[in-house]
């Protein structure tokens, strides 16, 4: 007995400290989110190295052929006229590689309509980054969905680059226009080096690329993908302007057709008070399941409540009867079964 509560204690440790590193702290000091950043990059890093990374070999196997695919890509009507280049595209190619027909979207919400109107098989979506953190609207809008599910993750490498139109200067540049995971995975190099400039939201990084190709602006610049540059005719002026050279972002496959177990990996959605989660983190420990990552997002119905985003692996293979230990708790809906790709 006292064996057993030590390793509760251990686990429900372990778990608030994960929450804790990704969650973002209200009316902290610019100090103390720096600190929490930095210690919530070391983190996130190490989990990404620690990862037991593979092919989607079997997976590949049973992917629709002809497949087509939604995801965050398609730019909004001002900026029409010119191609996609987000680092979604990127995933979504790289994962379905060239047997697939490919619908880019203009947000998240509008890729998984297109999966729940039935007019894709498949979405992808960014989950999270090793400096931004978990993307959370993007979070959000699969919580909100019944019936889809994750049935793959890819992990891609994240070289955030400053563009703008041929002949800009560094010292040129006022504004700078990014996503906002480009603009917070680049704010070191920002106040190094273009401490003035000012930032400015768009809907994604190529957005952002074609609006300061349109602008005929010297003073506006992008932070985008590099391939965004000679896509929309810009000039690179900075390589690799995030904060770690170990940059990169996972985005989860999703699909309306519930995936099998055998996978290693699976992730769970938790709706319940703080002080009831310990009790299911001692259930995945004992399920047999290591625990990878753990966000909490806002429940909406009541202080105190959340919901658990919770990753889990077995390396040699998540069971039905695992899946099913967790699910004993009503609380507990399994969001899918997966393996990971990596490039």
């Amino acid at each position: 007995m006292v064996a057993a509560k030590h390793l509760k204690k251990i686990i429900i440790t372990a778990a608030l400290c994960a929450i804790t590193a990704v969650s973002v702290g209200c009316g902290a000091s610019s100090d103390e989110k720096n600190t929490r950043s930095d210690s919530n990059n070391a983190k996130t890093e190490t989990s990404f190295a620690n990862r037991d990374v593979q092919k989607e070999e079997s997976a590949s196997a049973k992917r629709k052929e002809n497949a087509k695919v939604s995801y965050l890509g398609r730019l909004p009507p001002h900026l029409s006229g010119f191609g996609a280049g987000t680092y979604t595209e990127e995933a979504t190619k790289y994962f379905f590689g060239d047997d697939a027909v490919f619908s880019p979207e203009k947000t998240v919400d509008d890729a998984i309509a297109c999966l729940n109107e039935g007019n894709a098989d498949y979405a992808v979506i960014p989950q999270e980054n090793t400096i931004g953190g978990p993307v959370t609207d993007y979070i959000d809008a699969l919580i909100r969905q019944e019936g889809v599910y994750v049935v793959g993750e890819v992990i891609l490498p994240i070289s955030q680059t400053l563009m703008g139109l041929p002949g800009t200067q560094i010292d040129d540049i006022k504004t700078i226009y990014s996503h906002a995971q480009g603009i917070a995975q680049s704010e070191k190099w920002r106040s190094e080096n273009l401490p003035d400039a000012v930032t400015e939201e768009k809907e994604s990084t190529a957005a952002a690329a074609s609006y300061v190709a349109k602008s005929g602006d010297k003073s506006a610049a992008a932070i985008a993908a590099p391939g965004a540059a000679e896509l929309y005719g810009l000039e690179i002026i900075a390589e690799n302007v995030q904060i770690t050279m170990e940059n990169k972002t996972r985005f989860y496959v999703l699909s309306m057709d519930k995936p099998d177990v055998a996978y290693t990996n699976a992730v769970f959605d938790v709706t319940c008070r703080a002080d009831l989660i310990d009790n299911i983190i001692v259930d995945i420990h004992n399920a047999g399941l290591e625990m990878t990552a753990i966000h909490d997002r806002p429940e909406g119905s009541m202080l105190g409540s959340y919901h658990y985003i919770i990753e889990v692996e077995n390396p040699a293979g998540i069971t039905e009867k695992q899946i099913n230990a967790v699910l004993t708790h009503e609380e507990v809906r399994c969001l899918g079964c997966f393996s990971v790709s990596e490039k």
